[in-house]
């Protein structure tokens, strides 16, 4: 099966005026197919973010490729880059970023409309997804006017309407309360099942990362451990997650 993400030895280092040198990612490869929901997970400091960032082309390699699809990223020129990210990948932030001046459906078409495209097909692919995501209802009214559950779920067809070759989601339950992060992450586990979507999520938090169906694990900059779901609950990943982070040490949420 062809890979939707390649890394290949990916270094990203930092210098300072004294000379001395971070080594935030340290040579890190791994592959992620199509329809696969991952995490990744590391304490403060562990290269994780710095990773997302690469990922996500907001930030540069020191060395190593990064290919998303058959496209080594680390090689696109900077005109290139805002066209690449609003096309091929879909984004789910902490605060959502949803623009409170644009109504529920606008925000969720708003990567298209900037993209040019048909009218009447943009209509069709918000109104559909809307349907999946229960959020139909909702379509006319702007941000401040709905739960935030349902601004969770706008933020989710806004990072789904380019049909994206990856979704990348970075801390997306770190700001909300238990029952906010919940609802999220059951929305998150429904794309990835129902709509085929594939999805790379950074946390801290081992309850969030229980929904996965593989989580890596990074220390210095380098992977420390892998897991796989497989054919265990979420209850028994959950804890299978918990071992390997005490293992592991640092601050991350160990309980959400």
């Amino acid at each position: 099966m062809e890979q939707i993400l390649k890394l290949n030895h990916v270094k990203k280092y930092y210098g300072d005026k004294s000379g001395l040198i971070t080594k935030a990612v340290n040579g890190i490869s791994f592959e992620i197919e199509p329809q696969e929901f991952v995490a990744i997970m590391g304490s403060s400091g562990s290269g994780k973010t710095t990773l997302l960032n690469c990922m996500a082309t907001i930030d540069t390699v020191t060395s190593g490729q990064i290919l998303i699809g058959e496209k080594d990223i680390t090689t696109l020129k900077e005109s290139e880059i805002a066209d690449f990210r609003r096309k091929e990948l879909g984004f789910i932030f902490q605060d959502f970023n949803l623009l409170d001046t644009l109504t529920i459906e606008e925000n969720i078409a708003l990567s298209l409309i900037i993209n040019h495209e048909n009218p009447e097909k943009i209509e069709d692919l918000v109104k559909e997804l809307a349907i999946k995501l229960g959020i139909e209802s909702i379509l006319n009214k702007f941000p401040y006017e709905v739960s935030g559950g349902q601004k969770q779920r706008c933020a989710c067809a806004r990072a789904l309407i380019n049909q994206p070759k990856i979704i990348l989601a970075d801390e997306p339950t770190g700001a909300l309360d238990s029952k906010s992060a919940r609802m999220l992450l059951e929305t998150m586990a429904l794309m990835n099942q129902e709509l085929n979507s594939t999805i790379l999520m950074v946390t801290h938090d081992a309850f969030s990362a229980s929904f996965c169906k593989r989580v890596m694990f990074l220390k210095d900059g380098k992977i420390f451990s892998e897991i796989y779901k497989g054919e265990k609950s979420r209850k028994e990943f959950f804890h299978e997650i918990l071992d390997v982070l005490t293992l592991l040490g640092g601050d991350v949420d160990l309980v959400k």
